[in-house]
């Protein structure tokens, strides 16, 4: 591979409308937790979710910005997923409020809020394995008349609307490189390529935002640079993505923001760099003492007799 390869990429992502006009509009944004974004399309206070003794979830203020890619990371429990889960409907919040482009919807079903354009994909794909790749995107696509009863019975009032989903679905599987598998089981793909189809299958309801949980878990290295690139050809295309990942290499590829959760809070924000060199972020995932000597018994040569 030529020497330059890598800064070539580099040049070729800062060339993207998409990602110049996200790092522009947080330019000015303040490297702290909930920083205030110019343009937020998600905003959330106070969002709490505990199970028994322990609080999984403990979010004061968090705004995601409209257009740009912002990756949640964090060390494992840090709370990452429950948080997904309670914004998307999927789980309960003790407290909390959040709106999506400045509507309350706090406790609204996960199909109602898919209709506002949010929609998510899971870590372990959720396709519908007895069913073809193109009947699950048959059902991504939302308003479907022929789903309702009356006009079910009517079938030239639903058929230009089906013929139009499909059209759809096509173009979705051809830009995912899965054309040539729309006759078969979804259940037959392998794990990336479940992936590929869960995400496609999202962008069948032409949402405003996407949100990612994981979605390199489990995907071979031939297919991780094609997800990269259709998570950046989303943001290019004016879909704000929130996804949460633990490859660093890839959070700093493509991401134009990162929150930091750890212990169920959000203890640093910013650009991939930055953020990556906050002590606090380093700590949450090394340890606090990671890079200090350690005697013979595990303890930092730093300490104190008292252990503090």
């Amino acid at each position: 591979m030529p020497a330059n390869t890598d800064n070539d990429l580099a040049s070729a992502n800062d060339l993207m409308p998409g990602r110049a006009a996200a790092v522009a509009a947080l330019k000015d944004v303040p490297h702290v937790p909930g920083a205030p974004k110019p343009d937020p399309m998600l905003v959330a206070d106070h969002v709490s979710r505990q199970f028994g003794g322990l609080k999984a979830v403990d979010v004061a203020h968090v705004e995601i910005q409209r257009g740009a890619i912002t990756a949640l990371i964090g060390p494992n429990g840090a709370g990452k997923t429950t948080l997904f889960n309670l914004l998307t409907g999927f789980d309960k919040p003790d407290t909390g409020k959040w709106t999506f482009n400045q509507q309350q919807v706090a406790g609204m079903s996960p199909y109602k809020l898919a209709r506002k354009g949010m929609v998510r994909t899971f870590q372990l794909t959720k396709a519908l394995s007895r069913m073809t790749v193109m009947d699950n995107m048959r059902l991504g696509a939302s308003g479907q008349l022929g789903e309702r009863f009356f006009p079910s019975l009517l079938p030239f009032l639903w058929n230009a609307q089906e013929r139009a989903n499909e059209v759809r679905a096509l173009e979705l599987l051809g830009r995912f490189n899965l054309d040539a598998k729309l006759d078969d089981f979804a259940g037959s793909l392998s794990g990336g390529q479940r992936k590929l189809l869960e995400m496609a299958r999202a962008l069948m309801t032409n949402p405003e935002m996407v949100m990612l949980d994981e979605p390199m878990a489990g995907v071979n290295p031939a297919l991780t640079q094609s997800l990269l690139g259709h998570i950046k050809n989303i943001r290019e295309e004016g879909t704000t993505v929130l996804f949460v990942e633990h490859d660093m290499d890839m959070v700093r590829d493509i991401s134009d923001w990162v929150i930091v959760m750890a212990q169920g809070q959000i203890i640093a924000e910013g650009p991939p760099d930055a953020v990556m060199r906050d002590r606090q972020v380093i700590d949450a995932y090394l340890g606090t003492h990671h890079d200090q000597a350690l005697t013979k018994d595990g303890t930092s040569l730093t300490q104190d007799s008292s252990g503090e």
